[in-house]
């Protein structure tokens, strides 16, 4: 059984160029400032994250895996709110 391809930013940029594109084109093509769609590598984008998918044909989900699906912290579950607002006033 094949290993699923892990992408990165490497591979992403080399298929990209196997289909006659560059980031900066692509950016152009879709009305986005080639600079801004160049920091797709250090800074999430989900529109750019999203143009790049779909150019690829590839869920945005396996092209950067590292940030989807979208994570959420919470540092107390809101069951647990009313007892730490509870416990605070006692303390005060």
């Amino acid at each position: 059984m094949a290993k699923p391809m892990r992408w990165d930013r490497h591979l992403i940029l080399a298929e990209l160029r196997r289909k006659g594109m560059t980031l900066t084109r692509l950016a152009e093509l879709n009305n986005k400032a080639p600079g801004g769609f160049r920091t797709i590598w250090t800074r999430p984008n989900e529109g750019n994250e999203a143009i790049i998918s779909a150019f690829l044909g590839v869920p945005v989900a396996e092209l950067f895996p590292d940030r989807y699906p979208k994570k959420t912290t919470t540092i107390l579950s809101h069951e647990y709110r009313a007892e730490s607002i509870g416990t605070r006033r006692a303390v005060a």
